[in-house]
């Protein structure tokens, strides 16, 4: 590294002052003041705003005739839903996977319905006769224009699409032949993670398959057990005197003193498995790549599937983000800088003045300053490593609420991707697409209160017949919930992603709005991971807003539904609909979301913090005393691995019983992986109808660790894609969670479960 690189890092870990003035935030509380004092006007009969409200009234009862429904009424008016859907489930037949042409008819088709939906709700639907409909007529409008705007957004960057795997065959071939290895410093910020976590980071690091390569350990809590942990695996260790810029300082503080070209991070819970430098380096012969970040995956069960009894059904909540939104961001350029398995060009870094400090996204605006600095971010779509997700739901909540507010600090600092210099519009376009997909929770909390405002204020935010809902409306939702888990390659249900939504919008929407208002308010906490617990948890301060809104939800339920059966079905033209659809069935799924957000705050017990997959090795048991058996050594295939124990099948004969509950010391050989481990036999059982016996590991050698870890984390291709169920079946999946919570149906099941993973 060079003396003017040194320097540029060492000025970027000085306290400065990186802050603009909080304009973003005047300019909010503008907008909020003006609309504000409309609705005053409004309310309080100011002559000028009364009249300027009821021409726009008299505007939407007297639509172009393009935009009434046609005559004759009756079946014709779903002929557009009809059609629309047979051609989605035509294209989704004959491509399973969305390629370029069915991806372009089908996104095509959707941006066609979006605009026809956005003129027809804006020149016909608003309700303006009075300030009450009024105000909720327009607040509902610009909650989904919101929406809207960020999904049409996302619609047309999906035509750009890139998927790199091929290209990363070919740039492979010279570093598997050895023609080009450049030198690569591995980084592992920790900050309190567990020494067991840290363990199996090190030596997952340890086992990839390129020989120039140096691996340190960034403690950045000074602790003694940390400093031999590094020295007893053989791995650098690198602290600092203070915490200053906490992820972001400790990283510049590392790279200043180490000198590989490339630089690998990963945060202290990530393992990689053993190809992923000979997939990635090699982008690197391509002097414009400043980066190659590939995505985030977990070997622990996410915390709302867990909860719900869905472990190996649900993909965990990021899945969308790495198979569709990074893909799409790859395509225009905008690939977002994760924060863990990462490789970045030294030089690149050096000249954007090392990671961003002054934000909690500090990986986030470093590659935006990449990218402005004229710099290629490429991403590789390949399960290269895997982490561990949030254990429980505070944590998981914590996380993404410090997602949100270091997101959002993109407006108050040098490095927003909308006004730095040196990015091109589409990039702009793609960043701004991520902001506004925060603010876009803000639509689904107003979209929770709407309901309540049909059934207690008789307010009717939609004016619009039963008739033009279906011609208008209809085609353009079902379409939506069609395609919607086929463009994100089935990582994720329309229903299921409701929920994950809903299960931390109204505390996501305060950080929102305190974001905005004192973005630097709150500084950087880590997410606690590894943890154990032998009980059923409630989060109750999660919960009681929650709580609070299924009861007021399910008394509107009962009131919008007593005003639909007391009217009756009206006409199909008259647009006098006091909540007879919308209403009733709003609340209803509204009610069904919340009660199932309500289940996912119930943590099951995790009595054991090692994480079990389900490995099948042939395996071979020794009891080491002897027992009143025909033969002292059984045959068997593993069932469960984890680093603490094993479950085994057994093939010949059953495991004698343990008296008392009383273990047997046994010896455990696996000869496809030459490992021999020494237990105790703690459990019996059935399984498939073969008798099945439960072993805890003993005095196991840093060696044998070794290769325990590369047996269950570093295996290449390991961690394979799994596909969400679709919106029937996730409909059933939650109904079936909900009438047969996890507490009263599964206390007495196996509290241990196993991650799917290839069985090589």
């Amino acid at each position: 590294m060079t003396t003017t690189q040194i320097a540029r890092l060492k000025l970027n870990n000085r306290p400065q002052s990186l802050f603009r003035p909080r304009f973003p935030t005047l300019v909010m509380l503008g907008v909020v003041g003006v609309l504000a004092s409309v609705t005053w006007a409004w309310c309080t009969g100011e002559r000028t705003t009364l009249m300027f409200f009821h021409q726009l009234d008299a505007f939407q009862s007297s639509p172009p005739a393009w935009l009434k429904v046609p005559m004759p009424a009756g079946h014709h008016l779903l002929a557009p839903t009809i059609i629309l859907l047979l051609l989605a489930l035509l294209v989704m037949q004959l491509s399973p996977q969305p390629r370029r042409w069915s991806r372009m008819i089908v996104v095509g088709s959707l941006l066609v319905l979006t605009g026809r939906y956005v003129l027809w709700r804006s020149l016909t639907t608003l309700n303006l006769a009075d300030p009450l409909n009024g105000t909720f007529s327009l607040g509902l409008f610009f909650l989904e224009m919101v929406m809207l705007a960020q999904t049409t957004i996302l619609l047309v960057l999906t035509l750009q699409t890139r998927d790199r795997r091929r290209e990363a065959d070919r740039y492979s071939v010279a570093v598997v032949e050895g023609k080009y290895q450049p030198s690569v410093d591995i980084l592992i910020p920790t900050y309190n993670e567990p020494d067991f976590i840290l363990r199996r980071t090190i030596i997952g690091c340890q086992a990839l398959d390129y020989a120039n390569k140096r691996i340190f350990l960034l403690d950045d809590t000074r602790r003694s057990e940390v400093r031999c942990l590094a020295a007893e695996l053989g791995c650098e260790y690198i602290t600092r005197r203070n915490n200053r810029h906490a992820k972001a300082g400790n990283l510049n503080h590392a790279i200043a003193k180490t000198n590989g070209d490339l630089i690998v991070v990963f945060d202290a819970d990530f393992v990689p498995t053993r190809n992923f430098l000979t997939r990635t380096v090699g982008f690197f012969q391509d002097k414009q790549v400043a980066l190659v970040q590939t995505p985030q995956s977990f070997y622990n069960f996410d915390p709302v599937a867990r909860n719900l009894g869905l472990e190996n059904v649900v993909t965990p909540d990021e899945e969308v983000f790495y198979r569709q939104l990074q893909p799409i961001r790859d395509g225009v350029g905008s690939v977002t800088c994760a924060g863990t398995s990462f490789v970045v060009r030294r030089s690149a870094l050096a000249e954007a003045g090392g990671f961003v400090i002054g934000s909690l996204s500090e990986d986030y605006f470093t590659g935006i300053k990449l990218s402005a600095n004229g710099y290629r971010l490429v991403y590789l779509d390949e399960k290269l490593s895997a982490g561990l997700a949030a254990d429980t739901m505070v944590d998981y909540a914590t996380q993404r609420l410090r997602w949100a507010r270091g997101t959002l600090q993109a407006f108050f600092i040098e490095a927003n991707p909308l006004t730095i210099p040196g990015l091109n519009p589409l990039q702009r376009l793609a960043h701004l697409e991520g902001l506004l997909a925060w603010f876009a929770n803000l639509s689904r909390v107003g979209f929770l209160f709407i309901p309540l405002a049909y059934a207690f204020l008789r307010v009717i935010p939609v004016k619009a017949s039963a008739a033009e809902l279906i011609y208008f409306f209809l085609p353009y939702y079902l379409l939506n919930l069609c395609v919607f888990s086929w463009l994100n390659y089935r990582s994720r249900s329309a229903l299921m992603s409701d929920v994950y939504t809903l299960v931390i919008a109204l505390p996501l929407a305060l950080t929102i709005i305190q974001s905005m208002l004192a973005p630097f308010s709150k500084g950087f906490s880590v997410t606690p991971k590894g943890t154990a617990s032998d009980r059923f948890t409630f989060n109750w301060g999660l919960a009681l807003p929650l709580l609070i809104l299924s009861l007021v939800t399910a008394l509107s339920l009962y009131h919008n539904l007593d005003v639909w059966m007391e009217d009756g079905w009206k006409n199909l033209y008259s647009q006098d609909v006091k909540g007879l659809s919308l209403g009733w069935i709003w609340s209803a799924y509204n009610l069904f979301t919340l009660s199932i957000a309500l289940l996912t705050l119930l943590n099951v017990p995790k009595p054991d913090h090692n994480e079990w997959f389900a490995v099948n090795r042939t395996a071979h048991l020794k009891l080491e005393q002897e027992l009143p058996l025909p033969v002292n050594q059984l045959w068997g295939v593993t069932t469960m691995i984890s680093e603490g124990g094993a479950e085994i099948a057994l093939t010949q004969a059953e495991f004698p019983e343990l008296k008392n509950g009383q273990p047997v010391p046994v010896s455990l050989h696996l000869p496809e992986e030459n490992l021999t481990l020494k237990g105790i036999a703690i459990q019996t059982g059935t399984q498939n109808d073969l008798p099945t016996v439960r072993i805890q590991f003993q005095s196991v050698t840093l060696e044998q660790h070794r290769q325990l870890v590369e047996l269950l984390f570093c295996r290449p291709g390991q961690w394979k894609r799994q596909n969400i169920p679709g919106e029937l079946q996730s409909l059933w999946l939650m109904l079936r969670a909900l009438v047969q919570p996890r507490i009263l149906f599964r206390r007495k099941t196996n509290q241990i479960q196993a991650i799917a993973v290839a069985n090589v």
